[in-house]
């Protein structure tokens, strides 16, 4: 992190802000680009400072998040973490099916605890039908397993690095302190809000493109009509 470093004072380091705008800035770019072509990037931060911003942040957007535990494999091992979901899916069934009304208590008791340790452990992961196509990490040092399994997969990195970290093991580094809560939550807003503008233009994009569609339909009809 030597490059990021402005100065050291009383031991401590201290960033260089105007470095970390640049890269917030490529970062941005990158997440913008991504939400504009329908990818999606999955937010990572379990350290409790960060944990209420980004499920908060990450849900405005639309894009899946863990903040409770990284579950081993949850990359590397998709196919695992998706029986995992496939179970919740199914005990949601019971409830709707009348399947829980033949069970007794002690067995509805295990079957709901069940339920919710799987919604806890997987949270909005359960709506990932495929692997995220980037990964946004509060703390690589603190998650260096999601860190490690998106680098086996090649899956883009985006993450907030402090001094303690290597910017090297990611592929869009943002020097920051990822234990204020008052910089997570401006770098995390700064990136959902750069999703925001790319999912934005998607959408436009997209109703231009009906427009456009609409004027030929239309173009064609008064043609044949004049025919």
């Amino acid at each position: 992190m030597a490059p990021y470093i402005f100065m050291e004072k009383n031991g401590t380091h201290i960033i260089d802000l105007n470095k970390t705008a640049v890269k917030l800035e490529e970062a941005c770019a990158a997440a913008r680009s991504m939400a504009r072509a329908g990818k999606k990037i999955l937010f990572v931060a379990t350290k409790k400072q960060a944990q209420a911003i980004v499920a908060s942040e990450s849900q405005r957007v639309n894009m899946p998040y863990v903040t409770e535990r990284w579950p081993g494999g949850m990359l590397t091992n998709f196919a695992t973490i998706r029986k995992a979901v496939r179970k919740m899916d199914s005990i949601d069934k019971m409830k709707t099916d009348g399947t829980f009304e033949t069970m007794n208590k002690r067995e509805r008791l295990m079957v709901t605890r069940q339920r919710e340790k799987l919604e806890k452990n997987l949270g909005s992961v359960a709506d990932l039908t495929r692997l995220p196509s980037a990964i946004f990490i509060v703390d690589i040092v603190k998650e260096h397993i999601a860190v490690n399994e998106a680098q086996k997969l090649g899956i883009p990195t985006l993450a907030i690095v402090d001094t303690n970290g290597n910017p090297k093991e990611v592929d869009f580094a943002i020097p920051g302190n990822d234990d204020a809560a008052s910089a997570i939550e401006v770098i995390v807003r700064a990136i959902t809000d750069a999703i925001a503008e790319g999912l934005a233009e998607r959408k436009s994009g997209k109703d231009s493109g009906k427009d456009d569609q609409q004027d030929a339909v239309e173009a064609s009809t008064e043609e044949n009509a004049e025919a």
